[in-house]
């Protein structure tokens, strides 16, 4: 284990963990900006992602919590392009998903993200239970957790008839496989 990475391991900040979950070290970063201006979001977002990344390397928990509050890792697509630009490759997906997961651990999410956190509990309960997307599930259990019940209602005929919406679920083989994935997930999120 390299010195940087054993030393990044030793401490409990937001760095670390990230570092621990992820293997990813912020402490690559030397701020080109490649990644914010690469990111297709980053108008939007509230911190940029070369700032997040900064942020996380002074290694202050004033900055970490601000880190885990921003609205910045709920909006972030994960669509890889600031992977993608980075000259030193870090995965800041994966950072961010990893900075997600611990800003739902220590209950300090955003409140504008209440809608995508819905989204996504929706979305890996479709997948816990049938094994794949089903559609009908996810919007049910979104409209449910969100309580937009009206919103979109017109347009839900009209993906029916265009056969988007099929009314039984798809199972997959194996779903026992998948129960277990979702365990081992859970049982290492405790963690």
């Amino acid at each position: 284990m390299s010195s940087d990475l054993h030393t990044a391991c030793q401490t409990d900040t937001l760095a670390g963990r990230v570092l621990h979950d992820t293997g990813v070290s912020v402490t690559e970063c030397y701020q080109c900006g490649k990644c914010s201006a690469g990111c297709p979001l980053a108008d939007e977002m509230d911190i940029t992602p070369s700032q997040t990344l900064r942020m996380l390397q002074l290694e202050m928990p004033d900055l970490d919590e601000e880190v885990l509050r921003s609205s910045t890792i709920w909006l972030c697509l994960t669509c890889e392009m600031c992977y993608a630009r980075c000259p030193k490759e870090i995965d800041l997906p994966k950072v961010m998903d990893a900075l997600r997961a611990e800003s739902l651990r220590r209950k300090v999410a955003n409140p504008k993200a209440r809608d995508i956190i819905a989204f996504h509990r929706s979305f890996l309960d479709s997948i816990r239970t049938c094994g794949r997307l089903y559609e009908i599930l996810l919007i049910v259990a979104y409209k449910m957790r969100t309580r937009h019940l009206l919103q979109d209602l017109l347009l839900a005929p009209k993906l029916f008839v265009r056969g988007k919406l099929n009314p039984i679920p798809e199972l997959i083989h194996g779903r026992d496989h998948m129960a277990r994935i979702f365990a081992r997930a859970a049982n290492k999120e405790s963690q």
